[in-house]
């Protein structure tokens, strides 16, 4: 049985896609070239096919050649994995998730400061 597909991205799908976000578009060639590992050019079809299964790539079409672009922004990417570690780790209560981040020691009080200061300014209801 095939290991389950991970609905978050891994470090490696990561890596494509912020190189597909900042450049647009690329054939596996170009995205290989854009990272700044070394990387087996097979090592980055694979990854980008699993992306695309996930539905966070697509392609079209280019002569004999596939030219990947994201399917989905960085921005709701990003929402998709804080919406999974709120489940996973807090139980879905963004409230917890907002506490634990508080209450890291690692926040100097310039974030704390800048944090209160977008809840203040924040409409959501």
């Amino acid at each position: 049985m095939p290991p389950k597909q991970s609905a978050t991205l891994t470090e490696a799908e990561l890596r494509i896609m912020d190189a597909l976000w900042r450049k647009g578009s690329g054939t596996v060639q170009q995205v290989l070239d854009w990272l700044p590992s070394t990387l087996a050019y097979n090592s980055v079809l694979t990854t980008i096919r699993t992306l695309e299964k996930k539905g966070h790539v697509k392609h079209v079409k280019d002569g004999r050649a596939h030219v990947y672009e994201p399917a989905i922004g960085r921005q709701e990417a990003t929402r998709s994995e804080i919406r999974h570690l709120v489940g996973r780790f807090f139980r879905n209560s963004h409230e917890a998730l907002v506490l634990n981040i508080l209450q890291d020691e690692a926040i100097d009080a310039d974030e704390l400061k800048s944090l209160r200061q977008m809840l203040e300014r924040s409409d959501v209801k």
